[in-house]
């Protein structure tokens, strides 16, 4: 008897050792009219978490699994809303709590206070409250939690430093750099957004210094205007000449305006007057227009005139402050600056089926003075290269050229933190008409033709550690001096070759005011694609779609 009344005692436990103790919170998102409001990102914020972000679907559903028991934050913003937190949302082990959020905008939040004759004249005033805000919070069984009877403001100021060191591309001015990054933003009237960023560096003897501030607003009828004013300085390397020294000051504009329920507009420009050796004016607008189909088709034209920045899903944190990766795009020959000067348009249809997205998309280029970039080292000053001491590489001015082309992108959700993506193009390059000769002759001896180009991305994070990273190698078929569809700006862009991004937040940071994460930046670790040509003392340089660089550092998010 003894023996069996262990058995059944164990019969009894067992199941509760089985069973899951993680937690989740679940919910509907829709605005005043009681519209599902799809898309609309929903962060859950709590000391075990860090920033987990989900999105609703077309019913306004979202589900954040996983959940270690505790008490969380819940945060929802929408374009054209005003954002809806929750706070003090606790959850039991094995509990699913269920959220109901109403997002309003600014305007039915305004609400006029009526005249009391008991209160004071101080006290008439305009005042944001909004009923539709109130929580609405149910929790299944084998939980429990208080629904919280007022919201409170997100935290309006966040900041970023970060302290990156590299070594460069092996070549003419290696040296490793090193640059303090910093970022301070600042939420104003719940709706509008000032930021100041910038990058400090000091490499080879040489100071440089990014500084860039931007002003967003947020409309009722979801338009997000901006401005931006950014100052360039670079401090060029000895070239015997005067006024050698590149300052850069640009001025961007920019909206993004939904025309009802179907078309999206995007438009800006950039205004950029540069003193190196002489002054240089640019001016590159750029616009886009998209018809929303259905919720899962879009139909796309975009309009550009400079190439996409690659360093946003990596954070400015990793971006280097030379020439290689951002704008100005300068070179030189005969000791006469150029900047690249570039016209891109294209027509693509995005099509979402579950977890897949797929893109095909026609383009076509011309690209005047494009700047090409080279590896080596050179005996005296050339009058045909110019040096960039940060990223130890230099850019050479390569011959204009047009191309048509066209781009096949198929993304895959693996999970809600891993993504799959792979890119497919067909189009014009840049490459040498023949191998082995001069840098001199490079320019009028390279010709365009048509090749084959796949890359493939894998991104995502983990959900313990959670560890950001990105793996990537992009692939041409030939020694091409430009990449195909330089312009690539879908989910598919990726820089060439085998290239590696790691951000890494450290644990048992919790006492400090922020947190502190490790960051690790790997280009073209292979070093493929390096095109020999010979200078004018029959030394061996190199022209290259990207060079290989290092760079890491840590970066203090407060």
């Amino acid at each position: 008897m003894r023996k069996l009344a262990y058995f059944v005692i164990i019969l009894l436990v067992l199941p509760a050792w089985g069973r899951d103790h993680s937690a989740s919170v679940s919910g509907y998102v829709r605005n005043l009219g009681g519209a599902p409001q799809m898309g609309a990102a929903v962060e859950i914020l709590g000391s075990a978490i860090d920033n987990l972000r989900v999105f609703t679907d077309e019913k306004g559903f979202f589900s954040a699994q996983g959940l270690v028991p505790g008490v969380y934050t819940v945060r929802v913003s929408s374009p054209a809303f005003l954002p809806t937190i929750r706070e003090k949302i606790g959850v039991r082990a094995g509990a699913s709590v269920v959220l109901n959020l109403t997002l309003s905008t600014i305007f039915d939040a305004v609400q006029f206070a009526p005249r009391n004759n008991n209160t004071e004249d101080d006290d008439w005033q305009w005042v944001l409250r909004s009923t539709a805000n109130r929580p609405v919070l149910r929790a299944l069984p084998h939980a429990s939690s208080t629904p919280v009877a007022k919201a409170t403001e997100s935290p309006d100021l966040r900041g970023v430093l970060s302290f990156v060191a590299g070594s460069s591309s092996t070549g003419f001015g290696s040296a490793s750099d090193m640059s303090t990054g910093f970022l301070v933003e600042k939420s104003l009237f719940s709706a509008d957004t000032l930021r100041l960023n910038g990058d400090l560096g000091y490499s080879a003897g040489q100071p440089n210094a990014v500084v860039r501030t931007s002003y967003r607003h947020q409309m009722g009828n979801g338009s997000t205007p901006e401005i931006a004013f950014t100052m360039r300085r670079l401090s060029s390397p000895d070239l015997g000449l005067h006024n050698a020294t590149l300052q850069a000051l640009t001025l961007n504009t920019s909206d993004d305006l939904p025309l009802g329920d179907v078309l999206e507009l995007k438009f800006g420009s950039e205004l950029e007057s540069m003193q190196f050796m002489g002054k240089v004016t640019a001016f590159r607008p750029f616009g886009s227009v998209a018809a929303h189909l259905s919720p899962d088709t879009v139909v796309e034209y975009r309009y550009s005139s400079s190439r996409p920045d690659r360093r946003v899903e990596k954070g400015f944190e990793s971006a280097p402050a030379d020439l290689s990766e951002t704008n100005p795009r300068l070179s030189m020959a005969a000791f006469a600056p150029s900047l690249e000067r570039a016209h891109h348009q294209e027509l693509a249809l995005s099509h979402r089926e579950g977890r897949t997205s797929m893109q095909l998309a026609m383009y076509s280029d011309r690209i005047s003075d494009p700047a090409l970039t080279g590896v080596g080292e050179f005996s005296e000053a050339n009058a045909d290269v110019l040096p960039d001491v940060y990223s130890g590489t230099f850019t050479y001015r390569g011959r204009n050229f047009e191309t048509r082309g066209l781009r096949l992108v198929l993304e895959r959700k693996l999970a809600s933190d891993i993504a799959a993506t792979i890119d497919y193009g067909y189009g014009g390059v840049l490459e040498l008409e023949r191998p082995q000769m001069n840098l001199a002759d490079a320019r009028d001896s390279s010709v365009v033709r048509y090749h084959h180009g796949l890359s493939a991305k894998l991104s995502g994070s983990t959900p313990h550690t959670k560890t950001h990273w990105i793996a990537s190698y992009g692939w041409t078929s030939s020694r091409a001096l430009t990449p195909v569809d330089m312009f690539n700006a879908s989910a598919g862009q990726t820089d060439p070759f085998l290239s590696f991004f790691l951000r890494q937040p450290v644990p048992g940071t919790g006492a400090l005011p922020g947190h502190m994460d490790v960051l690790l930046e790997i280009r073209n670790l292979l070093a493929q694609g390096y095109v020999p040509v010979f200078d004018q003392d029959g030394r061996t340089v190199y022209l290259v779609q990207s060079a290989r660089a290092v760079r890491g550092g840590v970066a203090f998010s407060f």
